[in-house]
């Protein structure tokens, strides 16, 4: 059996033209200021998720890069003393140096390469760039003087 007043309820509902005929300008601006900020706060949504990703990104290429200071540093000062002893009994004190310095500048310079293609992936925020581009001119006012 059907309930007839569910019927009858149904079928007493506005339809979308009487609804629209019956709202006022305050409820239709209202309904426009409560889209207008889910849109904002959206938008602000993806750019924070975005940048974050981004962020993280240029957080690895800058550690690659401090790494690679650090490492040359490091092999500079202590295996360029071992290694420039060892090759001074061959050649010379002076040329073993050359050779130890030329060896560590190629492995700082490799670690810098690697950092810098790491920081040149970091895209930014290219959704939310995008998505703002494609907001409609509407909300800036016309020539008409409005």
């Amino acid at each position: 059996m059907t309930d007839p007043s569910g019927a009858h309820r149904a079928a007493a509902e506005p339809t979308p033209g009487e609804r629209a005929g019956s709202t006022s300008l305050g409820d239709l601006l209202g309904e426009v200021s409560r889209d207008l900020s889910t849109l904002i706060r959206q938008e602000m949504a993806l750019a924070k998720a975005e940048i974050k990703e981004s962020a993280g990104k240029a957080g690895k290429g800058a550690g690659l890069l401090g790494g690679a200071g650090y490492a040359a540093l490091m092999a500079v000062l202590f295996l360029s003393i071992a290694l420039w002893w060892a090759l001074g009994t061959l050649i010379g004190n002076g040329w073993s140096g050359v050779i130890v310095a030329v060896i560590w500048g190629v492995v700082a310079a490799i670690l810098f390469v690697v950092g810098r293609k790491s920081l040149q992936q970091v895209d930014g925020v290219p959704e939310t760039v995008d998505t703002l581009k494609q907001i409609p001119d509407t909300l800036k006012p016309n020539g008409a003087g409005r």
